[in-house]
């Protein structure tokens, strides 16, 4: 038995399916999860010294890289001081500032512990800044897993094939209405039917928890006009694509700005973090500053912001743009192979991130995306694992590069998938 197979069944006895994050388990993909040890640059190792290239990045935020060293310099200074105070602190400052530097939709903004806590708390405040109940998202739509975002929700819960929102009341949900990503018409006749008690549209500007899928031509744009014809406001949820589509996320690259945005994992630089933020007049209704309420004993907490702030130093002297073409040719090559086995394969990708599906049709909504070969998924996921390679455990999940991810990382992994057999 390894030592990650002895980790996991001592931890099947402590915590409910061994796991904190349910996708983590691999059932998915029929495999036990491994534990690891460390993490440097693209590569993670296991506790049982297995070296592996990553692709999940832990779920997005280590676009630096894992350990990067001005990151780890911060925390090791920061913690020098202590670890939390519960009270105001002079980095909380700062990376508000930056934050709101660089996000054109951010005027003012709140630091959570979480992207659940932050999506929770920007639906909150859209309702009590318009006096409505209903929110609009979208089917495999995950904006974390406040009950309100749990109808029809993608990523772990598609994974794990849990139906309905067990847990949640239906008083609560009955204000949650539904529509296809990429689908302006369900979404105008939401509004044409209950526009006066819709309080927000969220979305993912580029959905990432059904497999990276990208907004069409005017998508957005018609969100945008609907939500301001009826008086609701567009929350994006850029807890993925924030700082990562571009340094502005993905409102600055599709010349957007919503009412309020959704931040998390890149903004903490690995550590636990969230924030949402937006309009000043919108913000301003937030206690203590108005009476919507909302608090954390962490929020803001030194480490955090160090990490974050190091993090978005060093991301505003990178090349996104040289990061976007390495991914771009790479994705292609690993769809090249694929298809050249013979197998229904469609790939979606912008900037850093893509998702290789085993379908024949293009993937632009969660059904499709659901329509696609979960078995040669699998398949996929095992063999690349063996051979050294770390994709996340999900066909419902995107593939990361890193600005740490060498030539050589690309070339492995590309080999690696050569000799994948179907």
């Amino acid at each position: 038995m390894t030592i990650s197979q002895d980790l996991f069944q001592k931890a099947l006895t402590l915590i409910p399916g061994g796991v904190n994050s349910p996708v983590r388990a691999c059932k998915s993909v029929q495999c036990e999860p491994l534990f690891i040890a460390s993490a440097s640059g693209s590569k993670l190792t296991t506790e049982d010294g297995t070296e592996l290239i990553d692709y999940v990045m832990s779920w997005g935020p280590m676009l630096l890289g894992h350990n990067h060293p001005e990151v780890a310099a911060a925390i090791a200074a920061t913690a020098a001081n202590g670890t939390s105070f519960g009270a105001p602190c002079r980095l909380e400052v700062e990376l508000a500032q930056t934050v709101i530097d660089a996000v054109p939709g951010i005027e003012m903004v709140r630091m959570v512990s979480s992207g659940t806590e932050a999506t929770m708390s920007a639906l909150r405040l859209a309702r009590g800044y318009t006096g409505r109940n209903g929110v609009i998202k979208f089917h495999g739509g995950y904006h974390g897993h406040a009950d309100a975002f749990l109808a029809s929700a993608g990523s772990g819960v598609a994974t794990q094939s849990i139906p309905g929102t067990p847990g949640v009341p239906q008083d609560v949900v009955k204000h949650t209405l539904l529509a296809h990503y990429n689908d302006l018409h369900m979404v105008r006749a939401l509004f044409e039917e209950q526009g006066d008690d819709i309080a927000a549209v969220i979305v993912e500007p580029v959905a990432g928890n059904m497999g990276l899928v990208l907004p069409k031509p005017g998508f957005l744009e018609g969100l945008r006009d609907l939500t301001r014809k009826f008086g609701a406001l567009l929350i994006f949820d850029e807890v993925i694509t924030g700082f990562r589509i571009g340094y502005g996320g993905a409102q600055q690259a599709f010349k957007m700005e919503p009412d309020l945005t959704c931040l998390g994992k890149i903004i903490g630089g690995g550590l636990p973090v969230g924030a949402y933020g937006g309009k000043r007049e919108i913000m301003a209704h937030i206690a203590p500053s108005g009476n919507v309420y909302q608090a954390g004993t962490l929020s803001g907490n030194p480490l955090a912001m160090a990490a974050g702030l190091a993090t978005l130093n060093a991301l505003a002297r990178q090349n996104y743009d040289a990061l976007a073409s390495r991914t771009e040719a790479f994705s292609r090559e690993l769809e090249n192979i694929l298809r050249g086995k013979g197998l229904p394969v469609t790939r979606n990708h912008i900037a850093s991130i893509f998702t290789i599906f085993f379908s024949a049709t293009p993937v632009t909504d969660f059904p499709s995306a659901q329509a696609a070969d979960a078995k040669l998924f699998t398949t996929f996921y095992q063999q690349m694992r063996e051979q050294g390679i770390y994709l996340a455990p999900s066909a419902f999940e995107c593939a990361f590069t890193s600005f740490a991810h060498s030539a050589e990382d690309l070339e492995r992994t590309l080999d690696a998938a050569s000799k994948v057999r179907f």
